[in-house]
């Protein structure tokens, strides 16, 4: 019943010795309203990046909303198929042995935790690059990021997303259902075999990369930003500063908040042998708060947007009595203002005229 060779019989191992208990209604109540928040907030962002899509499709816009549909995508089915496994177990009283004899369902389950959890952390950080690229580069953003290069990297993201997700099927090793019956992951307790370590190592380490390269990015491309508004000394892009460090930093925070304590919760359980006995509560909480991040990533892109904080600070300005000055800048493209800031902000001879020629017409 142990043996994690046999597919068949792998999954039902835990379920002798449960030591994990969840209340029902409790649980039931938590699925379905993480299932049902997510799917609505990633249907209005995806609502809100097509609508951008076709209003604007220049190649330094279409390669950020690609990118960013692909994340809200990839989070609403995650939603969807994870949600309503885990809304079918909790209604079947978590009796696994009576609907998943042949242990289909548990592997399915467990495929899609680790797709559906690395391939947004990807895509993040993917996303970041690419805004740093596009910032600190925007001559060769404007020219080798387009439209069919962003296709072909959200194509081998998701397949490496798969291959990672399916290396245990491959291997000839089940995946696990955890202790509290509720969920199905690589194997977490009572770990010896070397390979089970290397899945929750590999599964940890690469989440960890991905939020490490994202955080490096937009640290970079923030310092950058700030340093072209403060060399330029002129008016204009200072909304698209203010919201984009504001998106950069709304991405970073709700990332390493809601993944970082599943994360490493999975490389200590790789790492250590021996395991404390709130090892499932610990690993459940943690994974709540992981799903989290799927609800509130697309919030991101929701709030966080020009029109959104245009009448935030009318409001914000409005109630400190303070005079409303000129906002017509919000009218152009962030991403546009960022290539033509930065560009100016390269050459030399733009920087002589832009003493000359101000862009702003604020100060008119």
């Amino acid at each position: 019943m142990n043996s994690s060779k046999s597919p068949g019989l792998a999954g039902f191992g835990i379920l002798k010795n449960t030591t994990c208990h969840t209340e029902k209604k409790i649980s039931v109540f938590f699925s379905i309203i993480f299932m049902t928040v997510g799917i609505l907030s990633n249907s209005l962002a995806i609502a809100i990046l097509m609508k951008a899509y076709q209003r604007f499709r220049q190649k330094s816009k279409a390669s950020f909303l690609l990118l960013a549909s692909g994340l809200v995508i990839t989070d609403l089915f995650g939603h969807l198929i994870n949600g309503a496994i885990a809304v079918f177990v909790y209604a079947s009283d978590k009796d696994w042995i009576r609907f998943n004899q042949s242990n289909i369902l548990c592997s399915v389950f467990g495929i899609c935790m680790v797709f559906f959890g690395l391939c947004p952390l990807f895509l993040g950080s993917v996303m970041a690059v690419e805004r740093c690229i596009g910032v600190t580069k925007p001559i060769f953003h404007s020219t080798k990021m387009t439209s069919k290069h962003v296709k072909m990297m959200l194509t081998m993201v998701c397949l490496f997303a798969v291959l990672i997700a399916l290396l245990p099927i491959l291997r000839f090793r089940a995946y696990q259902i955890q202790a509290s019956r509720t969920w199905c992951f690589y194997k977490t307790e009572h770990v010896e075999d070397w390979e089970d370590r290397f899945y929750l190592l590999l599964f940890s380490c690469l989440g960890l990369l991905a939020l490490a390269i994202s955080f490096l990015c937009n640290a970079v491309t923030g310092i950058t930003l700030l340093r072209v508004k403060f060399k330029s000394q002129q008016r204009q892009g200072r909304s698209h500063h203010f919201e984009m460090i504001i998106q950069l930093l709304a991405i970073m925070c709700v990332s390493c908040i809601c993944w970082s304590p599943f994360l490493v919760t999975m490389a200590r359980i790789g790492i250590n042998e021996n395991h404390s006995k709130d090892t499932c509560e610990t690993i459940l909480f943690a994974l709540r708060m992981a799903t989290w991040n799927q609800i509130l990533d697309p919030w991101v892109y929701i709030l966080l947007r020009k029109a959104v904080l245009k009448n935030l600070y009318k409001i914000t300005r409005g109630c400190c009595g303070m005079h409303i000055i000129n906002l017509h800048m919000w009218e152009l493209s962030s991403i546009k203002n960022s290539l033509k800031v930065a560009a100016i902000s390269e050459s030399p001879v733009s920087s002589k005229q832009i003493n000359l020629q101000p862009l702003s017409t604020t100060e008119q």
